[in-house]
C-alpha cells in the first residue's frame, strides 16, 4: 500500500469519527422562575389529551370553537386552558393566555399583552427586544422558553403564524444544544409530544407566562408596555396624565423627545433601549423616594 493511499484511508477514518453521532445525555434544564399552579394544571390537562387523534377532520377542540373541521392546533391549546378554568374556577382564559383561532391573533395578543419574546430580529410594527436586565438585543438562542409558554411557528420562513404548540419543558445535552419539549395539537392529525431545536428556523416567537423582555415603541404601538412607558413619563412631567392610555400617539412621541433632549439622548421619539433604560432608573429612584407615596418618617417618632 502506498503513502498517498495510507493518508487518504487515515483522513477518511478520522472524517468518518469526526461525524459519528455522539450519544449525547439529555438533562432538564430547570425552570427560570417559579411555574405557577396554573400551568402545572395546563400542562396536565394537555398530557391527557395526548393520543387524541381527529375523526374525518373533525376534533372536540373544533366542535368547541365552533368549528369542529377547523385546522385545531389553536383550539387545542385554548381549549386546554379553558378546561383548567372549568376544573379550578380560575379565569386565564383572555387574560393570561389568548382565546382566538385565527392565524396571526394569538401571537399580536401576546404582543400587546407585553409577553412576546421573538426569536431573533425584532417585532414587526413594533421593533427590536431585549431581555429585562441586559444592554443588548435579543439574538437566537438567548432565551430559553419556560413550562406553559406557547411557541409560534412558520414553516416556511414568514411571519405569519401557521401552527402553535405549548412548552412542556427543554433539555440541554452535554454539547450544549438544547431541545424545546411540546405538546401540540394538528400536526398533523393528532394531540402528540414533539421536539423542536431552540434555534430553529421555523419558530418565530413565544407567548410567555411571565414578563421577560422589554421592546422598543414607537408612533402606532398599543399594549400594555407603551401604558406602562407613560405612566412614567407622565410620572416625572413629562407627559399629560389623561394621555396614559396604552396607544404611542402624537403626545407621546413628542414627551420622549423632551425626555431624549433633557439626557442627551439621540432625539428621535422612538423608545429604544437606551431611552427606557434611563427612565426606568430615573424613574424607580424618584418613585422609591417619594414621600408622598412612602410618608415621611420622624426620626423622633417611636415604633
Amino acid at each position: 500500500m502506498n503513502c498517498n493511499l495510507k493518508r487518504f484511508l487515515s483522513l477518511l477514518l478520522l472524517f468518518a469519527l469526526f461525524l459519528t453521532p455522539v450519544c449525547a445525555e439529555e438533562e432538564i434544564i430547570p425552570p427560570a422562575w417559579d411555574v405557577p399552579d396554573y400551568v402545572t394544571a395546563l400542562l396536565e390537562v394537555a398530557s391527557e389529551e395526548v393520543g387524541y387523534t381527529e375523526d374525518h377532520g373533525r376534533t372536540k377542540y373544533g366542535e368547541w370553537a365552533g368549528d369542529p373541521a377547523a385546522q385545531w392546533c389553536a383550539e387545542f391549546v385554548c381549549w386546554c386552558v379553558d378546561q383548567v378554568d372549568q376544573r379550578t374556577g380560575t379565569s386565564l382564559l383572555r387574560s393570561v393566555y389568548p382565546y382566538y383561532t385565527s392565524s396571526n391573533t394569538g401571537k399580536n395578543w401576546f404582543i400587546k399583552a407585553g409577553r412576546y419574546v421573538v426569536r431573533k430580529g425584532r417585532v414587526e410594527g413594533w421593533g427590536y427586544e431585549w431581555l429585562k436586565g441586559s444592554d443588548s438585543f435579543i439574538q437566537s438562542g438567548d432565551y430559553i422558553p419556560q413550562p406553559g409558554d406557547w411557541v409560534f411557528f412558520n414553516w416556511g420562513g414568514g411571519t405569519d403564524t401557521e401552527h402553535v404548540a405549548m412548552v412542556e419543558y427543554c433539555t440541554r445535552d452535554r454539547l450544549g444544544n438544547v431541545t424545546v419539549h411540546v405538546i401540540e395539537g394538528n400536526n398533523p392529525s393528532s394531540v402528540q409530544r414533539n421536539e423542536y431545536d431552540l434555534n430553529s428556523g421555523s419558530i418565530l416567537g413565544y407567548g410567555t407566562v411571565h414578563d421577560v423582555a422589554d421592546i422598543t415603541m414607537t408612533f402606532g404601538c398599543l399594549g400594555e408596555k407603551v401604558y406602562t412607558l407613560q405612566e412614567k413619563l407622565a410620572y416625572l412631567g413629562y407627559l399629560d396624565p389623561s394621555l396614559v392610555t396604552g396607544r404611542y400617539g402624537d403626545g407621546t412621541v413628542e414627551a420622549v423627545r423632551a425626555y431624549q433632549e433633557a439626557h442627551k439622548l439621540k432625539v428621535n421619539g422612538i423608545a429604544n433601549l437606551q431611552t427606557q433604560a434611563k427612565l426606568d432608573a430615573e424613574y424607580t429612584q424618584a418613585y422609591d423616594s417619594d414621600p408622598d407615596i412612602w410618608g415621611v418618617v420622624d426620626d423622633d417618632e417611636d415604633f
